[in-house]
């Protein structure tokens, strides 16, 4: 029996989706992830379909119109939304963390203008941070900027790796709005920027890893003189930093329950394939290298799955939870790459072909090492933070954490 328990409302919630996705989703898969005008028609009829099963935006606040769970209780569905890439937005999902990072700061007219509609699904907002020839490990260094001019804000800069920019109804920019005397972490704002301003000009669309589909699109930006109402900045001035921050926490416990979803369909694949490929009159099973495959994906997901309830439970409870959101986010997605590495192996070249979903999978798996932060970074990070509390005299606590 497990020692987290899912409560049965929960349980009940992750059972439909599970249904939803092998009846509705995984029969289309290869169709979402082609895009072109016939994926994003049968994408639309999939978000109709989930809401009508009462399924769409499950995670989001109930205030605006979500399903109002809390962080471990989405956790626990959004394992099972991870199975399918495209199922994130099938299910309203994609919105989830810029929702949660503008509502607590939203004017009346921001939150009617774009977050209810971004529960809804009627709009999508797009996040721009990354520039190009500058270190996002270390985000100070950003050179787009925003001046307050005549009551309106003039952003020039550029931005690239933006997802969804070309259909997104708005961007949030981070930008400096501060002078240089001002202490660096509290020089840059949230500006959010319509995508029909003058001056906003999408340079280009950057293929990454070979992906296409309704999931793909990052973008390179040009801000040219952008001019925006001053009404338009993302709640106080020079707090850019601390709002990115209210994105990115949840943002890790999101990304890293899909990757688990993908990793236990991955297992799914492997263990099947291990009982059902003869060699020799043998099943792959009775093999011991394949064995230690099995037993080494159990024990990855195992403990990435126990890490992360236990970050979310954290949150829930109020903690920031630092040291477990980085720790979390190295940990899942090599655990999300090592076992879909494995059952690609199991299959041989049907494993990296199209046949199957796993060498998708394994394309978008990659990002994890890269996305909100390096893993270099995170491990530093981690590292300093449990080192520090032995030299103030206190230790680390695994009891309290």
């Amino acid at each position: 029996m497990s020692l987290l328990p899912i409560p049965p409302e929960v349980a009940e919630l992750r059972g439909r989706v599970a249904e939803f996705l092998e009846k509705h989703v995984y029969p289309v898969e290869s169709v979402l992830m082609a895009g072109g005008e016939h994926g994003t028609t049968v994408l639309r009829d999939l978000e109709a379909r989930a809401k009508e099963a009462g399924l769409w935006a499950l995670g989001h606040p109930a205030h605006l119109g979500g399903g109002g769970l809390s962080m471990l209780e989405y956790g626990y569905v959004n394992e099972v939304i991870g199975r399918s890439e495209p199922a994130t937005q099938v299910f309203g999902t994609t919105t989830l963390q810029t929702v949660l990072m503008m509502d607590p700061v939203a004017t009346e007219e921001q939150r009617e203008r774009w977050i209810l509609p971004s529960v809804r699904g009627d709009l999508r907002m797009a996040f721009a941070m990354t520039e190009p020839g500058v270190s996002s490990s270390d985000p100070t260094q950003f050179t787009t900027t925003a001046r307050l001019e005549d009551g309106e804000w003039v952003l020039n800069g550029r931005k690239w790796f933006i997802s969804a920019a070309d259909r997104s109804a708005a961007t949030i920019v981070m930008c400096r709005t501060e002078s240089e005397d001002v202490p660096v972490h509290q020089a840059f704002s949230m500006i959010v920027v319509p995508r029909e301003t003058p001056g906003f000009n999408i340079v280009r669309d950057i293929e990454v890893m070979g992906m296409h589909g309704v999931m793909s699109g990052h973008f390179e930006i040009e801000f040219d003189d952008v001019r925006v109402p001053a009404a338009s900045i993302l709640g106080e001035r020079g707090k850019g930093f601390e709002l990115a921050q209210r994105r990115l926490g949840p943002g890790r416990i999101f990304h890293c329950m899909r990757w688990l979803g993908a990793a236990q369909r991955a297992f799914d694949h492997l263990n099947q394939r291990a009982n059902s490929r003869l060699l020799n009159g043998r099943p792959l099973a009775e093999r011991q290298l394949v064995q230690k495959f099995v037993f080494d994906s159990y024990q990855q997901i195992m403990a990435s799955r126990l890490m992360v309830l236990n970050a979310a439970a954290l949150l829930d409870s109020g903690d920031q939870a630092r040291v477990e959101l980085s720790s979390i986010k190295v940990h899942c997605a090599q655990t999300v790459a090592d076992v879909l590495d494995r059952a690609m192996q199991v299959y041989g070249a049907e494993g990296m072909s199209n046949l199957l979903p796993l060498e998708a999978m394994y394309r978008e798996a990659r990002f994890g090492r890269v996305v909100d932060g390096p893993d270099e970074a995170h491990i530093q990070r981690v590292a300093k933070r449990i080192l520090r509390t032995y030299q103030d005299g206190d230790g680390w606590d695994f009891g309290e954490h």
